[in-house]
């Protein structure tokens, strides 16, 4: 018998999977099929107390995906608000956070910052340094995971949310907090490498509320974004998105040619010289 369910954890080819009656089943797919991320609602055919196979991906709201020139790797599904989490330790990627925020505009969905570690000193420049893309509109909070999480439990409500970053960031003790139980495993950072260490090693979806749910997933190094469509990136820059079509030529790169208006921006100081420069890097990047 055919049943609609949720994906609730992804392990890549295996899935965990959940009725809308609150049962759970260990899924597998027809054939190798693999493009099924946590999050999704499918039709599954229940073979025992324990097993189903997925037959059909119902239709999605949305897809969080990353994609390099190699291979592309699903996040998430029917998510409608990222939560980017950075700390001032271990060192954070402002790259992974601007490549991150420009998969989220491409896809729609709400983008937040989330600064954890209150507590520790580097934290306030950390702020400081992030303050440009509150400027964007991206909502920037600073939260202690350990200490306390109202304010985080606010911003969630409502959302299937899905909390992203570098491993060490806090996502698992975030998770266990708003939780109320260790659910997600969590481990110290590795100082000497300057990384955390990777504990979630799998995308798993969570029920805060019956309104509210939070996907944790595996720390990132680096976002791929070989799946944007090079015609529309400058759509996904906030703070270029007003200049789109002022150029001389429709078809600008805003490198070498003339009468850019992008360029003039830059010079007059109205566009900061580092975005124009990430806009030229990823261009590049899709052209290739």
């Amino acid at each position: 018998m055919i049943h609609s369910a949720q994906i609730i954890t992804s392990y890549g080819r295996r899935y965990i999977v959940r009725t809308d009656d609150g049962l759970v089943y260990e899924a597998n797919t027809r054939s190798k099929r693999t493009d099924f991320a946590c999050g999704d609602w499918v039709e599954i055919d229940i073979l025992n107390n324990e097993q189903a196979v997925i037959e059909t991906l119902l239709p999605r709201q949305s897809l969080l995906y990353r994609q390099d020139a190699y291979k592309t790797k699903l996040i998430a599904a029917n998510v409608s608000q990222l939560i980017i989490v950075v700390a001032a330790q271990p060192t954070p990627s402002e790259a992974l956070l601007q490549r991150a925020l420009i998969a989220a505009e491409a896809t729609h969905i709400n983008a937040i910052i989330v600064i954890n570690k209150s507590d520790l000193p580097e934290t306030d420049a950390l702020k400081n340094k992030l303050h440009f893309y509150q400027q964007l509109g991206y909502p920037i909070y600073t939260i202690s995971a350990r200490n306390h999480s109202g304010s985080l439990k606010e911003i969630l409500e409502g959302h299937t949310n899905i909390l992203l970053g570098q491993s060490g960031m806090g996502k698992s003790t975030i998770t266990n907090v708003l939780l109320g139980e260790q659910r997600a495993r969590t481990s110290d950072i590795s100082i000497a490498l300057d990384s955390g260490k990777h504990t979630t090693t799998h995308t798993q979806l969570y029920d805060l509320n019956q309104q509210t749910q939070l996907i944790d997933s595996p720390g990132l190094q680096e976002f791929g974004l070989h799946h944007l469509d090079i015609n529309n990136l400058i759509q996904y820059f906030p703070d270029m998105r007003h200049l789109i079509g002022q150029c001389r030529f429709h078809n600008c790169t805003h490198s070498a040619e003339p009468d850019c208006v992008l360029k003039q921006a830059v010079q007059s100081g109205e566009i900061r010289q580092e975005r124009l420069a990430l806009l030229q890097k990823i261009t590049n990047e899709l052209e290739q």
